[in-house]
């Protein structure tokens, strides 16, 4: 039995259990609001060290600073985890950014995140957030899963996120739908 529970800064260190390594077969390029697919056949491998300290740096700094973390549990063990950013964004100061999620190799599609999306789109609707920014990595799996939960791609497009990461799917998921 998988349990969605929130997260605190001393659970940073359970980020290494996420095993985030995947078989790509398909990415999408946005140009003019309209995603262009290229099939490609790469396997992802999972993080090295670098990369896991990245990861749970950007995890620390959200929880410090009024972030929030949801994590799927099997057991003990994070099988999946998710982070609503603090800071509010958008023309309208209303939007919250689903910084990361993640969810292990051998657990997707199997329901974990969505219901850790849920968690975190409940979150955002306390927060006073009327839309996610989410910031989707440009694979098919990503993209459709956000998709496939309402999210669209959005013309207004965060200029400080896209410069972080502009290969990203820049996309909004209405929360009072």
């Amino acid at each position: 039995m998988i349990s969605i529970v929130p997260m605190k800064l001393q659970d940073a260190y359970k980020i290494r259990d996420i095993d985030r390594s995947e078989t790509i077969e398909l990415i999408y390029h946005c140009i003019d609001d309209e995603l262009h697919e290229r099939k490609i056949l790469n396997e992802c491998p999972n993080w090295d060290e670098e990369h896991y300290k990245e990861i749970i740096s950007r995890y620390e700094y959200e929880l410090r600073n009024g972030g929030t973390a949801y994590g799927a549990y099997d057991r003990e063990k994070l099988v999946g985890f998710g982070v609503l950013a603090h800071k509010f964004r958008g023309k309208d100061n209303n939007q919250l950014q689903l910084d990361l999620m993640y969810v292990t190799r051998e657990y997707r599609r199997q329901g974990v995140g969505s219901r850790i999306f849920e968690a975190l789109s409940r979150e955002a609707t306390k927060r006073g957030a009327k839309q996610l920014y989410i910031s989707a990595t440009e694979t098919e799996s990503a993209v459709n899963f956000y998709s496939s939960r309402g999210s669209a791609i959005t013309p207004d497009v965060d200029e400080e996120l896209f410069q972080k990461e502009p290969k990203d799917i820049h996309m909004i998921k209405n929360l009072l739908d």
